[in-house]
């Protein structure tokens, strides 16, 4: 019989940070809208997403995006590819997102990797602006990039999920995607799963990331009574 993991629900970057302390696979769900824009790249055929830090955040944990840079540019160079740089502000203009991603940057470019596009932090839509096949995709923002951060500094297993429509996605299908992704990514040797809203103030990543862990706790618990 397969054993059933623990499952939490919690919040912020310092959840996310202490669930991968814990050793613990993490979800960073943040839908408006870093996880929906990576959504919306992994739709569009993204060999890999990330999140990472701005150079300054005030959450009361440490983040390393400098760290991210690089092991995002380190995949990127194994497969021949360049890097797509999501980034905020949305309505600002490119240089105003380089500014606030200097650390990353600086780790990418360690690496001698291209950013190929720097975007806003649209959402959904993203996908329209660049060709996101087999490139490497980082979004730095301010909720959800922080909270992958401060998760990433442990642990590889630190994923992304929405409940919002994505490029190929609506209605159910981004949520059972996001589990999906966390049962193929599981292994005996994570302590539990924790799914974390990006930030306790935002309503839509609580409710979101509520689902999620409704969602997760019921397709493990049938695989716990039903095991294949």
């Amino acid at each position: 019989m397969v054993k059933l993991p623990e499952i939490i629900l919690t919040a912020d970057a310092s959840g996310a940070q202490k669930a991968a302390r814990q050793g613990m696979l993490v979800m960073i769900v943040d839908v408006i809208d870093m996880s929906t824009s990576l959504e919306s790249a992994i739709d569009a055929g993204a060999l890999a997403v990330f999140g990472a830090s701005p150079d300054y955040t005030r959450a009361p944990v440490e983040t390393s995006p400098e760290y991210v840079g690089m092991k995002a540019a380190i995949l990127a160079r194994e497969h021949g590819t360049n890097i797509i740089l999501i980034a905020e502000p949305r309505a600002g203009d490119e240089a105003e997102r380089l500014a606030r991603c200097q650390k990353l940057i600086k780790g990418v470019e360690k690496e001698q990797v291209f950013i190929e596009k720097v975007l806003p932090n649209l959402g959904a839509e993203i996908y329209k602006l660049a060709d996101f096949t087999e490139r490497v995709v980082v979004a730095v923002s301010d909720t959800g990039g922080v909270a992958y951060d401060a998760a990433f500094l442990y642990t590889s297993q630190v994923y992304t999920g929405t409940v919002a429509r994505s490029k190929n996605k609506k209605g159910m299908e981004p949520a059972l995607a996001a589990v999906a992704r966390i049962r193929q990514n599981y292994r005996e040797a994570d302590s539990g799963i924790a799914i974390v809203a990006a930030s306790s103030n935002s309503q839509e990543d609580v409710l979101a990331a509520q689902l999620i862990y409704d969602l997760t706790t019921a397709q493990f618990t049938d695989q716990e009574i039903n095991p294949r």
